[in-house]
This record gives structure tokens, sequence and C-alpha cells, in this order.
């Protein structure tokens, strides 16, 4: 429809997927104008409509993302990295905003994202949520206002299902904490904690992934000093809330100059 985001949804079966597809249905600012999913899944080739227990709507899932991007302002993704990769190397043929939610990323990713991201708008984030973003500021700001003297520990958790530890939430805090510390990250983290491991190190950031039934995403980053702690958690009980954030980046990132993003930029925080 004309003055609308035309927007397409890769993964569209997922969890996250079929909400991602119920949040730009439900908006007035966006049209869904495609929809993908893996090659031999059975949804490829039906209505989504159909697919989704509805009545058809006119749009069929496809297979071939570069037929879906072509026709898309912006892409919402939450698959898997090495999807999500492709997928990006093709919005930025196309010029398209990427909206990216994946996590587990390996490190080799990140270059070919940035690559990427010198010819279209890439917007990424651990975690589309407001509370959860302005968590990240507050944690940065603890985290420079505290010396080494308090211990950063972050403690996840998410539901049975999820297959990624730690959370791309929980890094996306640690990354904040270790900003505010001057440090990086990747130098300073004890993912996990098993048997005789000595005395903690001091300046450290420790990361603890809790994983059952159907939580949603549960995050709390704790500064323990001597004698007082300071705790800072966010709970999520509503997955909805994660679509409509993904769903807001993308209608922020059409028309955006090419360069990565993330939802701070997004909520101009």
């Amino acid at each position: 429809m004309p003055g609308k985001t035309a927007i397409s949804v890769m993964g569209a079966s997922g969890r996250m997927g079929q909400m991602l597809v119920r949040a730009v249905q439900e908006s007035e600012f966006a049209e869904l104008v495609g929809v993908t999913e893996a090659p031999g899944h059975a949804w490829v080739g039906r209505d989504l409509g159909e697919c989704l227990g509805g009545q058809a709507n006119g749009i069929t899932v496809s297979d071939d993302p570069l037929e879906v991007i072509a026709h898309s302002h912006a892409v919402l993704d939450f698959t898997t990295p090495a999807a999500t990769i492709t997928h990006a190397e093709l919005c930025a043929q196309a010029r398209a905003a990427h909206v990216i939610g994946t996590t587990g990323f390996a490190p080799e990713h990140y270059a070919l994202l940035a690559a990427a991201a010198r010819h279209a708008p890439i917007i990424r984030a651990g975690n589309f949520s407001l509370g959860v973003n302005l968590l990240t500021v507050l944690t940065r700001q603890v985290a420079a206002a505290l010396d080494a003297d308090f211990d950063i520990e972050i403690v996840e958790m998410h539901h049975r299902h999820k297959v990624d530890a730690p959370s791309g939430t929980a890094l996306m805090l640690g990354e904040a904490a270790a900003e505010g510390r001057g440090t990086r990250l990747g130098e300073v983290m004890d993912p996990a904690r098993e048997g005789v491991t000595g005395e903690r190190q001091r300046g450290h950031i420790g990361m603890a992934a809790l994983r059952g039934g159907d939580v949603v995403g549960e995050h709390e980053v704790i500064f323990a000093g001597m004698g007082e702690r300071i705790s800072l958690k966010h709970m999520a009980t509503d997955r909805m809330l994660f679509a409509r954030g993904a769903l807001k980046a993308a209608l922020w990132g059409h028309h955006r100059k090419p360069g990565e993003y993330s939802m701070l930029d997004v909520l101009g925080i």
C-alpha cells in the first residue's frame, strides 16, 4: 500500500517469526510483502495465512530470500547466524534496512556484518525491548561509577528451547558493563564456572545462564561489594514486546544511511 514501509520476515514459522508477522500485520505504518522459510520446510509454497491457521492472505511462503528481500524496504531477521549473514549480503545489494535479532554469532561473523553495513543500514540488538535497553544504559553508568572493588555478575534465564548461552542480551549487558569500566568484555568475561576455579579475579564479569520452562527472558546485573549489593533487573512476560521493538527499528531504519546501528540509536538514548 502507498506510504507504508514494505517489510519482510525471515523464518516466519518460528516462535519469533510468527510474532513478527503479527506485529507487521497489525501496524498501520507497515505492509507485509513477503516471508521466507528454509528450503524443504513444510510451509514453503503455501499461503502464509493458511499456515498460521487462518484465512488465505495472498502471501506465499518462499524459500528464496533474494526474491523476497528485493521487494522489501526493511527485513526482520530472527533466524540463525549462517542464515542472517546470507540475508545481510542480500539486504546490502537491495539497500534494504536489516533488523537483526539473531544471537549466537561467532567472532568472524561481525566482520561480514560490518561489510554489509557499508551498503545498507543494519540495526542489530541482543534485545529489542525498551526496558532492557534502558537497563543497558544504567549498567554502563553504574559500572563507570563503581570501581573494581564491586564484582559484576550477570544472571539470565530463558525457556528450555533456547539454544545459545549466554543470551545475546546478557552479552549486551556485559559489553555495557565492560565499557563503563573502560575495558573489553572479551578480556574480562567468565562465561561459566565449574570445579575448583580459584578465587574470583578482580575486575572480571561473571555470566550465569539458566534454562527452563517457558520463561520469556529475565536478566539481572549484580554489583557486589563488601557489605552491600546493587541489583538491576528486567523481566519480560510477553514476547510480543520484542516483535514490536523490532518493527519500530525497521520503520526507523527505512531511509537511514548505511551503517551499523543499535536499539539505543532507534530510541534516541
